[in-house]
């Protein structure tokens, strides 16, 4: 270990959740006094909580973590607005079973919930049941079903009373969506109240949130101290596997692990289903498939070795549904090349809204200055014709695509590289640009309306509509972009953008600073978006402190 004091992580609750963590501290098994009385058992605890993911009208993922081998159990219960148990018409009550938490997943564990009744909240118990079938602690939350296809659809109701109320259902829905947590060697500081831009997020009761990349910052070490520009001192909480790159297994599961100790982030994923992104920061910066790594930090030097542990951490710990995304041993091939499981997925979330989530790591082709003349890979063609087929069959009113690189921001890899798909030419489309050209065009002669894309991964705000009468590349319809982030990170920006597909700044706002710390808030963003019952699209853009700074109303196309 290095040279780190050991109060960081032995202090308060963290204490707990450290001996909690380990699993000769969590053996649920009975111990002999020296006279040969049996001593009460160890129960199980979930030392990071609950959360809940990609819940759609009719399922959703319940997660946890375990101290120790157990079973995982959930019962889910019906409840109103006010979190009393719906009896009567509405009622709901289930109690699932669910796999057994063992160390080959970091005693991790997730129940896929399905025959759910739609637009409808539940009240979620969560718990492990040791080998010798003692039940440990119960942990509680809950969320909220997506509206059902009978729901208010725009021009009146149609008699979906599934929300146990006996009316018809609002069809009404907000969600949250940000990037970058604990990036920059900015952790978890109690004494500013931790990550504070999780609350912020969880005041505004949003019926989901979308984490667009850099969930953790596995390549970003964290020290006890910093000592701010201002000559403040910012003081992190730190455990051992922070304290260094992510290399092992073991290293970048206690990364997942440290952000799971901040009391806010553990609120609202008890409360606020999780649709999850990944992007470089869950292994290291910039990095793509078949890279080699330059950087003395680092004892593993190949990429695809250290994507494969953190796609393993990652997947782990993030509450996703889709069977074919669950990672599996095997992820190599003869030859040694990275084998991707899949990530990006569809999640519906009723008539007004479908999400389309991105993987724009996995298929990544390298960095270079991305001028090729011909096209080279983002999301790759696999995905490429499966995010049009998609789009261009959802009946949802709106199309949202979670991304978690932003298009028309030059996001540089070194001095000549590029790390996203601008490559710093407002000319015709070439390299990584020619992809998704082909993805706008099709949308375009499919007739698909009313498409938004959001993404993270700058470290700061913006609101970019994009348009054909500015563009060198016009074979698109206009559409908006809106970036938010860091939400407990370095703030940065803004990046100068490429014109290629006619991007306009209606918007942004960056740090004061290079690498500003998140201690005021100012400078830590997240979007909001409410859906109207008339089918409006209200997306704002707030700091951590819950202050909005810029909206926009969009209205459907027909």
């Amino acid at each position: 270990m290095t040279d780190i004091s050991r109060r960081t992580i032995v202090k308060g609750s963290v204490l707990a959740a450290a001996l909690a963590a380990t699993p000769t501290a969590a053996q649920a098994v009975p111990r002999q006094s020296q006279g040969g009385v049996a001593l009460v058992r160890n129960r199980l605890t979930l030392p990071s909580g609950i959360a809940t993911g990609d819940v759609t009208s009719g399922s959703a993922v319940l997660w946890s973590r375990a101290s120790g081998p157990g079973r995982m159990t959930a019962v889910l219960r019906a409840v109103d607005d006010g979190g009393e148990v719906l009896r009567g018409r509405g009622s709901f009550e289930r109690t699932l079973r669910g796999p057994r938490a063992t160390q080959a997943s970091d005693f991790t564990a997730k129940i896929h919930a399905g025959n759910l009744p739609s637009n409808t909240r539940f009240a979620l118990e969560i718990s492990f049941e040791d080998d010798g079938g003692a039940a440990g602690e119960a942990v509680r939350g809950t969320f909220r079903t997506a509206p059902g296809a009978g729901t208010y659809n725009g021009k009146g109701r149609t008699g979906d009373t599934s929300n146990g109320g006996g009316v018809p259902a609002s069809s009404a829905q907000s969600f949250v969506w940000t990037g970058d947590t604990a990036g920059q060697g900015w952790g978890i500081n109690e004494e500013i109240g931790g990550m504070r831009g999780y609350r912020a997020m969880h005041q505004t009761r949003p019926d989901f949130f979308i984490h667009s990349g850099d969930t953790v910052y596995a390549d970003g070490p964290l020290t006890e101290t910093v000592v701010e520009k201002d000559g403040q001192v910012w003081r992190n909480l730190v455990t051992e596997e922070v304290s260094k790159v992510a290399e092992t297994l073991t290293e970048f599961r206690g990364r997942h692990r440290y952000n799971s100790m901040d009391a806010n982030m553990r609120a609202m994923f008890a409360d606020v289903p999780v649709i999850a992104n990944w992007d470089d920061h869950e292994t290291t910066n910039n990095w793509y498939p078949g890279e080699i790594l330059d950087d003395p930090r680092y004892t593993v030097r190949d990429v695809n070795t250290l994507a494969a542990r953190g796609r393993q951490a990652w997947q782990e710990n993030m509450p996703i549904a889709d069977s074919s995304a669950l990672w599996r041993p095997g992820t190599f091939d003869d030859a040694g090349q990275y084998q991707p499981a899949r990530i990006y997925r569809k999640i519906s979330r009723g008539p007004q809204l479908d999400i389309f989530c991105l993987d724009m790591r996995t298929f990544k082709s390298p960095n270079t200055d991305g001028k090729e003349p011909y096209a080279t890979s983002i999301l790759g063609q696999e995905q490429v014709d499966w995010l049009i087929r998609e789009v261009s069959k959802s009946k949802a009113t709106w199309k949202v695509i979670a991304a978690d690189l932003p298009l028309g921001i030059i996001v540089p890899d070194g001095a000549v590289n590029q790390e996203s798909l601008a490559n710093r030419d407002a000319g015709a489309p070439l390299g990584r640009e020619l992809e998704i050209a082909g993805v706008l065009s099709a949308f375009k002669h499919n007739r698909v309306k009313n498409v938004v894309w959001l993404t993270a991964d700058v470290h700061y705000c913006a609101a970019h509509h994009y348009s054909p009468e500015r563009a060198s590349f016009t074979d698109f319809d206009p559409f908006w972009e809106f970036v938010a982030g860091p939400i407990a990170a370095g703030s940065f920006g803004p990046n100068p953008m490429d014109g290629t597909f006619g991007p306009e700044v209606a918007f942004s706002k960056a740090g004061r600073f290079p690498g500003e710390s998140p201690r005021d808030g100012e400078n830590q963003f997240f979007g909001h978006v409410q859906l109207g019952e008339d089918n409006s699209f209200t997306a704002s853009l707030r700091n951590a402190n819950g202050t909005t700074v810029f909206s926009k109303v969009l209205t459907p196309e027909r």
